[in-house]
């Protein structure tokens, strides 16, 4: 019975990894992916600009990254596979970028505040359009080359310092607020084979399912920051609690012929 339990469970995993990239590779009928298009995974549709958004979450974790002290070993091991990572985006590169970042060069060097140009990791007379947080969000709102970028208020207020921030809230003119952030073009978009390029190098599912995994490492720098990682424990744990099996530690050696 346990050896009929362990083979279902063997071909459900097998069938679950084939079932998923025959789902993308449908998709790949056409030579571009359609943004917004399924999957395949439940709640994950196909990002817009996968590319561009994975080096702004590499680059400005390892902008986070610079705060722990180099002797961290959490701050090692990210950075190591962080730079990995990214130097497989950058490898990776769509048609039309050169001419692309030759467009929005202007533009991004008049904000600096929302755009940055590093040189890339694998070959430095290469830069890369980085995105600051505030345009990267209004890329991904919708008609985003003609739609303003408001924040988003609560219904109401919850508190007395909230009312006298609604009130300068309604008063602000937001075409005014919508100017301060500049419009670009969006990156020229991978195609269906870059994109599984890039799938296959980091074996790490699909890259919607890379990029969540990107935002939330992102997320976690900030908390590993907060708790001090690098600092001893409280308590220091007993000698040899954490030190790893070796052979022969637990069991006697075998007699010598």
């Amino acid at each position: 019975m346990a050896a009929l339990k362990v083979d279902i469970c063997r071909q459900l995993h097998f069938h679950h990894a084939t079932m998923r990239p025959s789902t993308r590779l449908l998709a790949q009928a056409t030579r571009y992916l359609t943004p917004g298009a399924p999957t395949g995974l439940t709640g994950v549709l196909t990002h817009a600009a996968p590319r561009s958004t994975l080096l702004y979450l590499y680059n400005t974790t390892l902008d986070k990254l610079k705060q722990f002290p180099e002797h961290s070993v959490y701050r090692q091991s990210v950075e190591a596979l962080t730079k990995h990572r990214l130097s497989i985006v950058e490898s990776v590169k769509p048609e039309g970028l050169e001419e692309w970042q030759s467009r929005v060069r202007s533009v991004v060097e008049a904000h600096p505040n929302a755009f940055r140009s590093i040189a890339s990791a694998t070959n430095k007379n290469e830069v890369n359009i980085v995105y600051n947080e505030t345009a990267l969000k209004g890329m991904e709102t919708e008609d985003y080359e003609d739609e303003p970028i408001q924040k988003q208020e609560p219904e109401g207020p919850r508190v007395a310092s909230e009312k006298s921030h609604q009130g300068h809230s309604f008063m602000a003119d937001p075409q005014a607020d919508n100017e301060m952030i500049p419009r670009i073009e969006p990156e020229p978009p991978l195609t269906s084979e870059q994109i599984n390029t890039i799938e296959s190098q980091i074996e790490a599912g699909l890259i919607e399912e890379i990029i969540l995994v990107a935002e939330a490492e992102t997320a976690l720098v900030d908390e590993m920051y907060k708790s001090k990682v690098w600092e001893d424990l409280e308590e220091s744990p007993n000698q040899g609690q954490w030190a790893y099996y070796e052979r022969d530690t637990h069991t006697p050696k075998t007699q010598a012929p």
